[in-house]
């Protein structure tokens, strides 16, 4: 704990951090140690967190409402949280459920601006003081779905392809600063969410939201993405490597037609 907080301290930024896995992995950084800048729209949400998180472990947080997908708002975020950031962890996402014919021009330009051009803005300005400081680390959150085409959450799924290979990227290229970087590549996670989408009982691998972080955070620096969970590692291994790219998109289409 004590060697995480130093390497990774004093400050962590969570973006989407109201509930779910983003309010684990608060919680974990905040048994590690770190001080917490928590970031979501639903401010009430966060001062909730927050003071549950302070009393238990004694922390600092800050906390702010922003809207990820408005690039002037992340701008000027960037530019009150001062230089003592250690760890960006960027989990928000938007994820329509619905085949593409379906999904609305507003909704796809949204994927695009909260999962995308949010944590590849935030990055860049995050990383840019930590390249002075000569250590830190990134996560971004990504998604199994991502390493192939996924019906009803093709743009979704597009858009974590996306962080996938950033991250791959930009991992090497900051190794020489210090920086540790990573994406994690989750299955299915218990969050509100989920369940919300889910009408059947779990997919094969799901996995509790603590669990996933904790994979997660145990991982960074020792490569450049990881796979929580056993069954998400073989399923990754036979969708990836053994199977053809057509049969694997039809088992996507299968696991995904439930979702709603």
């Amino acid at each position: 704990m004590q060697d995480f907080k130093s390497k990774y301290g004093p400050w962590a930024i969570v973006a989407g951090a109201s509930e779910g896995l983003g309010a684990a992995f608060a919680e974990e950084l905040a048994k590690r140690g770190l001080n917490l800048i928590l970031v979501a729209r639903r401010l009430e949400k966060l001062e909730e967190l927050s003071d549950n998180l302070k009393f238990k472990y004694q922390i600092e947080i800050k906390c702010y409402s922003i809207d990820l997908a408005d690039y002037k708002q992340i701008k000027n975020f960037e530019s009150h949280i001062g230089s003592n950031i250690g760890l960006l962890v960027y989990n928000a996402a938007f994820a329509p459920i619905g085949y593409f014919e379906n999904v609305s021009e507003e909704n796809l330009l949204k994927i695009v601006d909260v999962n995308i051009k949010a944590p590849l803005l935030l990055t860049k300005l995050v990383s840019q003081q930590m390249i002075q400081k000569k250590g830190g680390g990134i996560v971004l959150m990504s998604s199994l779905a991502g390493n192939q085409g996924s019906p009803k959450i093709a743009t979704y799924a597009a858009s974590k392809a996306f962080n996938i290979i950033l991250a791959e990227g930009i991992w090497n290229e900051l190794n020489k600063h210090g920086i540790d970087v990573i994406a994690s590549c989750a299955g299915a996670i218990t969050t509100p969410g989920y369940k919300k989408a889910q009408n059947s009982k779990d997919a094969p691998g799901t996995l509790d939201a603590h669990e996933v972080v904790i994979k997660t955070l145990n991982a960074l620096g020792k490569g450049p993405t990881v796979i929580p969970g056993f069954i998400n590692k073989l399923a990754r291994f036979f969708m990836g490597r053994l199977f053809p790219r057509k049969m694997a998109i039809s088992i996507m289409d299968k696991n995904t037609k439930e979702l709603t």
